[in-house]
């Protein structure tokens, strides 16, 4: 799987889950062997996207990594604030 697809596994996730898809952007970054993927969100989506105790952010990590690792990346996902 590509870059590519990682971060449009990301963007996919993320659309459906939020009011507003329309204001989710993805920026991306190699960092040696590890792809970072920084994902902002319309502040009033953030608790949908992190979910109580963090557990949607944290399957989203998951499933992100399962798929690069059986590819043979490292991909880490940050949300980050857009302030």
């Amino acid at each position: 799987m590509k870059q590519d697809e990682l971060l449009n596994l990301l963007e996919y996730m993320t659309k459906s889950l939020v009011d507003k898809p329309e204001e989710v952007s993805i920026e991306q970054y190699q960092d040696g062997k590890t792809l970072h993927l920084d994902l902002q969100v319309n502040p009033e989506d953030i608790g949908r996207v992190i979910g109580k105790h963090g557990r949607v952010a944290n399957a989203m990590r998951t499933l992100l990594r399962m798929v690069a690792a059986r590819n043979g990346q490292q991909v880490m996902m940050d949300i980050v604030d857009i302030e």
